[in-house]
């Protein structure tokens, strides 16, 4: 049975109150707004006749008259509630009963009425007469401000926040300015590509083989055909497939899944936009990426400039190039040109880098980079020319067979984008997947499937081919200033929500005398509690169930903590 605090309580007493009154509380008819908040702001005219709608945020109640603040999607306005502008009649439960005592918070609510400024030139809706719209039923986490302008109270614990991001939203205006900006990239984006003539397609998000990246999928299962599907990592194959079948230039906003975890700049779901160009190869790409970044910092923040953490950032082009042996180089010291995989191992090793006989030479100059020379990059840098070993799809390098036309942009020390020109010898890419086979059998589970359809697809001949993929949720990051990929994501994936456990007067004395993380002596604390043996054994059998201790032997003594 749900537990309702107070306050929950009595809204659903309020809820009863207005059905006896006769009035729905949950209207299906259509409410005939005709402006916004921001729209009577911008065009405000006095006297003018407005019907607007939103929640009700604050009121001040004096008498027979209240300032009120309303909330609709584009902001907020202050609305004047006069009982007698309301109720021009002899009957007043409108305004005396309806919005005094039944009206909460949080309700949302639709508002005819007319325009006019305060002594204080403050821009007001006078209520005319009003309509709820829906009872909230459960109270907003509002902020609390205090005389000296101090916030108080505010809804600000992360956890909460992306769990309930629809309160996140209403109570914390700055929150959904992200995902404004957000939309704006994608819209940007989408413009550059379209105006250049590329064509948006939709590939497959269930796959019976996940290729186009080095990952770890999830795995499902289809009923009807019997056979293990997985979730996409990555749409590459699908767009080359189609590049392949006459399309010059293809690009996707595609959801991508990958079974790894979770820290402050991964999601197990998350958005890549990935395009393929004909014709095209690494070197163009490069310029392309450049001029693509710029524009859309600028159709973000009005800027090229954009602030991360300590640093400023400009996407303004052009961009520093490094190749990724020179990068490494001149960070450790260390030439990966024509070393074996055993002399990368102990390089490795020998830079305190954490490595396992699972890693071949790919892995290993990739942990190297990672460790020693990514965080260093912190204005937008193309690393090109990777080692061969770490671009199973990509073109061997025209001067140097053992790299590859590949390059990566990173920005404040995190890769961004992704780029090569695209392997297009079917013999060639054939051995490079069953390169990775041999590593999968090594157990490496990040390395690629063989992707049989696809090498078919090659040899009917695809033309040459530069391709580029941009990380969407973290480049959001950069442009807005957040250090967390849950901030950019509405609702990011959490683990499962713990449920509130109520404990008995006893549990909560035993409970309360184990601090976190300590080992107590059993006896000790059940002579601290003061419980009879009764009471103490159906304390500890409660917390037990409730998996909030351990009871363990340590020697010939019993032990408890918190679990």
């Amino acid at each position: 049975m749900q537990h309702l605090s107070e306050q929950e309580q009595i809204r659903r007493e309020k809820l009863s109150a207005i059905r006896k009154a006769g009035i729905n509380p949950y209207p299906a008819d259509l409410f005939p707004v005709d402006h916004t908040t921001s729209e009577i702001k911008q065009h405000f005219e006095e006297d003018k006749k407005v019907v607007i709608a939103g929640r009700l945020m604050s009121r001040r109640i004096q008498g027979k008259a209240s300032f009120a603040e309303l909330q609709d999607s584009k902001g907020k306005i202050q609305v004047y509630f006069n009982r007698d502008e309301i109720c021009p009649g002899e009957d007043k439960a409108k305004y005396n009963d309806v919005y005094k005592k039944l009206l909460d918070i949080g309700d949302f609510i639709g508002i005819e009425g007319t325009l006019f400024k305060t002594q204080v030139g403050e821009m007001t809706v006078m209520v005319k007469d009003f309509h709820l719209l829906s009872k909230s039923l459960r109270p907003l986490p509002l902020p609390k401000t205090d005389k000296e302008g101090n916030t108080h109270d505010g809804f600000n614990d992360p956890e909460q926040r992306y769990r309930q991001r629809y309160a996140d939203l209403v109570v914390n205006p700055k929150v959904k300015e992200i995902f404004v900006k957000r939309t704006k990239l994608f819209n940007a984006m989408r413009n550059f590509f379209n105006d250049k003539g590329y064509f948006e397609v939709e590939t497959p998000i269930l796959q019976s083989i996940p290729g186009g990246a080095a990952a770890r999928p999830f795995i499902t299962h289809h009923n009807a055909l019997d056979i293990p599907l997985y979730l996409r990592i990555a749409n590459e194959l699908y767009l080359k497939r189609l590049i392949v079948g006459g399309f010059d230039g293809v690009y996707e906003f595609s959801k991508n899944f990958r079974n790894e975890g979770m820290d402050r700049t991964h999601n197990p779901e998350f958005t890549a936009m990935e395009i393929y160009v004909a014709y095209k190869d690494y070197n163009w790409m490069m310029e392309f990426t450049e001029k693509l970044l710029e524009h859309c910092a600028i159709a973000v923040n009005g800027t090229t400039e954009a602030t991360f953490g300590q640093h400023q950032v400009d996407f303004k082009a052009p961009y520093k190039r490094v190749t990724m042996t020179d990068a490494i180089i001149e960070f450790t010291g260390f030439d990966i040109t024509g070393k074996s995989e055993k002399e990368l191992f102990e390089a490795a090793k020998g830079m305190g880098i954490e490595v396992d006989e699972t890693m071949g030479k790919g892995k290993l100059i990739d942990e190297i980079f990672g460790e020693k020379c990514e965080g260093n990059f912190i204005q937008p840098t193309f690393i090109t020319d990777y080692p061969k070993e770490m671009s199973p799809l990509c073109k061997e390098h025209r001067e140097n067979p053992e790299l590859t036309e590949r390059f990566e942009l990173m920005v404040c020390g995190k890769e961004i984008a992704n780029a090569y020109s695209e392997l297009n010898d079917p013999i060639d890419q054939r051995e490079r997947f069953e390169e990775q086979l041999k590593l999968s059998e090594k157990g490496d589970d990040e390395a690629m499937f063989i992707d049989n359809d696809f090498l078919r697809a090659l040899e009917y001949g695809m033309p040459p081919t530069s391709g580029l993929g941009i990380g969407m949720d973290r480049l959001i990051m950069f442009l807005t200033n957040n250090q967390s990929i849950q901030e950019v994501l509405f609702f990011p994936q959490m683990k499962p929500e713990k449920k509130a456990v109520e404990l008995s007067e006893e549990e909560k004395a035993v409970f309360q005398l184990l601090k976190n993380g300590e080992v107590h002596e059993l006896n000790e604390i059940k002579d601290q509690s003061g419980l009879s043996n009764k009471k103490w054994d159906k304390a500890l059998k409660g917390l037990r169930k409730h998996k909030m201790i351990e009871v363990f032997k340590e020697g010939e003594d019993l032990k408890i903590k918190v679990a």
